[in-house]
């Protein structure tokens, strides 16, 4: 059953009975540990502000192995008997969140934009993929079925079963608060296992209100768990006994860390790590859709996504074509507060991240790059505090530049010329990072062999952003991921189970 979302004008930014939005003293967070809402023992905080307006709205504790210790805790005190739950019992909390998820899809996407700043569409796009994932671990006790074979030898059957591992973790990242932790929440809980979630402690508030709706859903205390914390808490997880295996999202230093560390302590982990995105345009390409896509691809949510394709890759004539072109789209876009409604980029997460962008840009130029589209002087006037930036355009990039190399992470399209197809292939191909990819092209020989050749994990052919539904398996390749199965999809079956293998004989 699909419920109605609410209307348009409904309240939004409650959570805990507390409007995030109200002028009032911004509240201190706190845990959800064994059922029950519990107070950090954290001394120090991480203030929440609304990127578009820069106003306070929260406090993030900054807990440590005292709270991540006391999650474990009762996480592993709710395992035996939810591993013990029949599958498909174990899922039907997971139909009453959908319905719940459904009928606060509004008050959700208004949560992700006050605290992260993106669009409203984009943060409506990113519940939507977040329920997606519960649709599909709603299908776990098929998925997580086993395999058989009678006569192996004379009289002897073999059997495999999957089975869950016991606590899992997810450290999750600020550009997709409420979207990222469901990639792996309702897989793990649906197999068996029981779950901690740490989010990003600049975007904790979506999955305050996530947790309160789990709560609503009828999920047993202990089985899920949210605790807020920052590196101590991250780390804690890596090295805590008890915890089974790891997911993480983030940036690729993080994330090598985060494989070292917690494989080191003898966990599974999965850590999806940065992206240098390239979407390579041939002279046979339609440029002006090309163009279109690209600019959305490259400035959608601010650029704060790893899916961005944010090298623009001509081949031969298609260079001049498609730089033309992404000037023209990119002045059509509108920054602002992404809660109006005929906005379509909002701010960068924090004044220091906009500062650090900002000098990307100063590189860039410094290295030769020339610059099309200069966004450094936007100003909001109904904002003139928020974390804004235009959209920019760098052109004439080389491979070995700066920009060229490493992740922007925010509105800014470096624009790059490759003399022919082999050369464009060989631009991706040296990239140390490997996550996603786009071709354009009108030439399904062209499309086959950049699919053979590239190295991306996530390709798209005449598409800007290759992101897998649910029912598909996320992440990179390269230094975008260090594991060996990815988010969702098959592969989460596979993460959250092992496979017990069993031989009988009988006399």
């Amino acid at each position: 059953m699909t419920a109605p979302h609410k209307p348009a004008g409904a309240p939004s930014a409650v959570i805990n009975g507390h409007d995030a939005r109200s002028a009032a003293e911004p509240r201190t967070l706190t845990n959800y540990i064994g059922g029950k809402w519990v107070a950090s023992d954290a001394k120090r905080f991480a203030e929440v502000h609304n990127p578009a307006t820069a106003q306070l709205i929260a406090r993030t504790p900054l807990g440590g192995a005292a709270d991540v210790d006391r999650a474990v805790k009762a996480a592993m005190k709710a395992y035996p008997a939810w591993r013990q739950t029949p599958p498909v019992n174990r899922v039907k909390p997971l139909f009453k969140l959908k319905y719940l998820l459904e009928e606060d899809f509004d008050d959700l996407a208004r949560v992700v934009t006050l605290e992260h700043g993106k669009t409203l569409d984009e943060s409506r796009s990113s519940v939507r993929r977040a329920i997606d994932n519960v649709d599909l671990a709603i299908g776990t006790p098929d998925r997580m079925q086993g395999t058989a074979l009678e006569d192996i030898a004379s009289g002897i059957d073999c059997h495999t079963v999957r089975q869950p591992l016991g606590v899992f973790a997810a450290i999750t990242p600020f550009n997709f608060p409420l979207m990222v932790p469901m990639w792996f929440l309702p897989h793990a809980v649906a197999c068996g296992n029981t779950f901690i979630v740490k989010p990003s402690e600049r975007v904790p508030l979506s999955q305050m209100r996530m947790f309160e709706l789990m709560h609503e859903a009828g999920f047993p205390e202990g089985v899920i768990n949210l605790v807020h914390g920052g590196k101590e808490a991250v780390d804690a997880i890596l090295d805590h006994p008890e915890i089974a295996g790891v997911s993480f999202v983030g940036s690729s230093p993080v994330a090598r860390h985060v494989y070292s560390r917690a494989a080191a302590s003898g966990k599974r982990v999965q850590a999806l790590g940065g992206a240098k995105n390239f979407v390579v345009v041939m002279p046979d390409a339609d440029i002006p859709r090309a163009a279109q896509v690209s600019t959305e691809s490259c400035f959608g949510c601010a650029g704060e996504r790893c899916l961005a394709n944010s090298v623009v890759l001509g081949v031969g004539e298609a260079y001049d074509k498609i730089r033309d072109k992404l000037v023209e789209e990119a002045k059509g876009i509108k920054v602002g507060d992404g809660l109006e409604s005929d906005v379509t980029m909002g701010p960068l997460i924090t004044r220091q991240h906009r500062e650090k962008v900002l000098g990307y840009i100063e590189k860039g130029i410094a290295e030769g790059a020339k610059l099309l589209l200069d966004g450094r002087g936007f100003k909001d006037p109904k904002h003139p505090d928020g974390y804004f930036l235009g959209p920019t355009i760098l052109a004439d990039a080389k491979p070995e530049m700066v920009i060229a190399q490493e992740e922007i992470f925010g509105p800014v399209l470096v624009l790059m010329k490759a003399k022919d197809f082999d050369e464009a292939v060989s631009i991706v191909r040296r990239h140390e990072l490997g996550n996603a990819t786009s071709i354009f092209t009108s030439s399904g020989k062209y499309a086959r062999e950049y699919r053979y050749r590239v190295e991306p994990s996530m390709l798209g052919v005449n598409i800007g952003v290759a992101a897998p539904m649910a029912f598909f398996p996320f992440g990179g390749a390269k230094g975008s991921f260090f594991g060996d199965l990815k988010a969702h999809g098959r592969d989460a079956v596979e993460f959250y189970t092992d496979k017990k293998v069993v031989i009988t004989r009988w006399f």
